[in-house]
């Protein structure tokens, strides 16, 4: 409601149909590439997962496709909004409610690391916490927004009964910075790692795809190897970064 939108699943074919427009014009997927299909949306439906559409009067502005995951999850696969009209933050108040009302306490969803707008939303706006790095999750992707790049990705875990807890930055030290635009990558020796991120990834990739690739082999090397050898990510800066709790083991 603050968002000025009205959230509701969505059952029929013309409502994925819909759906799947909206989608087409957030990504632009070269034909047979959507982010998701009419026939899944409806499979996803029939079977109990989540298939909702925001409206802005009897406009379509967002929505969302979700389905029902081990551990009493719910895997959001794909959400997609108008920019700028607090419709992201709407769906994932509804798929909060929806989630909590069938007895669900985690959501999970992938983003671009990258990507510092989706990482301050995620961690700091609803407390998630990233706890995978994922290689080329998805190969390679024919969009207009991920063209020509890898499909990194981080699995982020919403806990819906949990509150994430603060983070510290005490003896923290800076294992990949930003100069002039692009990725440094230093020493990581301590309790606690910072990790950078660029300031717009996407308009980087589009002015200049060597840069735009370097920050995403760096991140890969830096984010990803820490994780791997158990960092957790613990919060995220004001000022762009990654917090990292590095394993004492």
């Amino acid at each position: 409601m603050t968002a000025g939108v009205r959230i509701r699943e969505l059952h029929e074919m013309r409502e994925f149909a819909d759906l799947y427009r909206l989608f087409d014009g957030i990504w632009h997927p070269e034909p047979g590439n959507p982010p998701v299909t009419l026939e899944l949306m409806k499979v996803f439906s029939h079977a109990g997962g989540y298939v909702a559409g925001a409206y802005a009067g009897e406009e379509l502005v967002g929505g969302s496709v979700g389905i029902l995951a081990k551990d009493r999850t719910l895997h959001s696969h794909v959400t997609g909004a108008v920019i700028g009209k607090g419709v992201g933050p709407a769906l994932k108040a509804h798929q909060r409610e929806w989630a909590l009302a069938r007895g669900l306490t985690r959501i999970t969803w992938t983003f671009d690391p990258l990507v510092r707008r989706n990482a301050r939303f995620n961690l700091v706006k609803l407390g998630a916490r990233p706890e995978e790095y994922l290689c080329s999750f998805y190969g390679v992707m024919a969009d207009a927004i991920n063209a020509g790049d890898e499909s990194d990705r981080l699995l982020a875990v919403w806990r819906l009964t949990e509150a994430a807890g603060p983070y510290s930055l005490e003896g923290a030290v800076t294992g990949l910075a930003e100069r002039d635009g692009l990725p440094v990558t230093q020493r990581a020796e301590g309790p606690v790692v910072l990790v950078a991120t660029p300031g717009d990834i996407e308009t980087l990739r589009r002015a200049d795809p060597g840069a735009g690739r370097a920050w995403r082999m760096a991140t890969r090397e830096v984010l990803g190897g820490l994780m791997a050898n158990g960092a957790q990510v613990t919060g995220f800066t004001d000022r762009g970064e990654y917090v990292l709790k590095v394993s004492e083991s």
